[in-house]
């Protein structure tokens, strides 16, 4: 599985690497306990699925929200063949999760669609979370699921993505 950008447009790099032969992973500081256990199960699966550490860069930002930006900018780089977003939304007591849920979603689908670069998203929006020890640790143990799984669709997307254009 470690094929992820290999067509013919990309440019050779001194290392070796392809121009755009590297994933992105940015993730939000908001609640970093859950998150970044999302972080660590994504890196090891990607490892797993035979891309090196060395192909991904991690970026962080202040929560969620700025996710999409931060996305958008990586992708118009031409740098990545993909951009994982992993990031934790939840009800604080103010009426607004449901808003920057739906922000951030429509933020990453919409910068997926402009730049042609996937936005694989392991942000998660609980309907009812609560700060007591049941919710959090069943949050700790849920991301790192999520993590494996953002780093299989994400191999998946960008394997069947070259496919489309090495069939064209």
């Amino acid at each position: 599985m470690n094929q992820i950008a290999s067509t013919s447009t990309q440019h050779q790099q001194a290392d070796g690497a392809q121009e755009n032969d590297r994933i992105a992973f940015v993730q939000s500081c908001w609640h970093r306990d859950v998150v970044d256990r999302g972080r660590d199960a994504f890196l090891q699966e990607m490892a797993r699925l035979g891309v090196p550490p060395s192909r991904i860069d991690l970026l962080e930002v202040p929560g969620a929200f700025e996710i999409p930006l931060h996305a958008k900018r990586l992708a118009q780089s031409g740098r990545y063949a993909a951009v994982v977003a992993c990031g934790f939304v939840v009800d604080g007591g103010i009426y607004r999760h449901e808003f920057v849920a739906d922000a951030v979603i429509s933020g990453l689908m919409a910068t997926q669609l402009e730049t042609g670069v996937p936005m694989i998203s392991a942000v998660l929006t609980p309907q009812r979370f609560h700060e007591h020890d049941e919710h959090k640790n069943f949050f700790r143990d849920h991301f790192p699921v999520k993590g494996r799984e953002a780093a299989q669709a994400c191999v998946a997307t960008v394997t069947s993505l070259q496919q489309l254009v090495s069939a064209g």
